[in-house]
């Protein structure tokens, strides 16, 4: 993976303005994302008691790091009703996976700087 993955789900740049470029603390917040969304996604089951909880968590996270669409797909998975509760988990794992895979890639493209010095 590098940076020409990169499927747009996440926008790095409001994470690195943020940081002010500082790629320890961008790789230390996107590590910490990464190892979250494994607790996250077990919980976005309608049959679970916590998937409001988990959808808000994500919300929050997202926006953090620049994922928008996936911060609005939480967003809805966290406020609407009951019935429509199964579509818009799915939609938000979804969302979380194609966040994690940008996430992976950046990452991948930070550790390559690295290593060139």
């Amino acid at each position: 993976m590098a940076r020409r993955d990169l499927s747009g789900a996440v926008e790095f740049s409001r994470l690195e303005d943020f940081t002010l470029n500082d790629a320890v603390v961008i790789e230390e917040v996107l590590n910490l994302f990464q190892q979250q969304a494994q607790l996250w996604a077990p919980l976005l089951e309608a049959s679970h008691e916590g998937w409001r909880d988990a959808a808000h968590t994500i919300k929050g996270a997202a926006s953090g790091i620049g994922a928008m669409k996936l911060s609005e797909l939480a967003h809805a998975a966290e406020h609407g009703d009951v019935e429509g509760a199964p579509t818009r988990l799915e939609r938000l794992k979804t969302g979380l996976d194609e966040a994690l895979m940008d996430v992976s890639a950046y990452l991948h493209e930070l550790q390559l700087k690295s290593l060139k010095g």
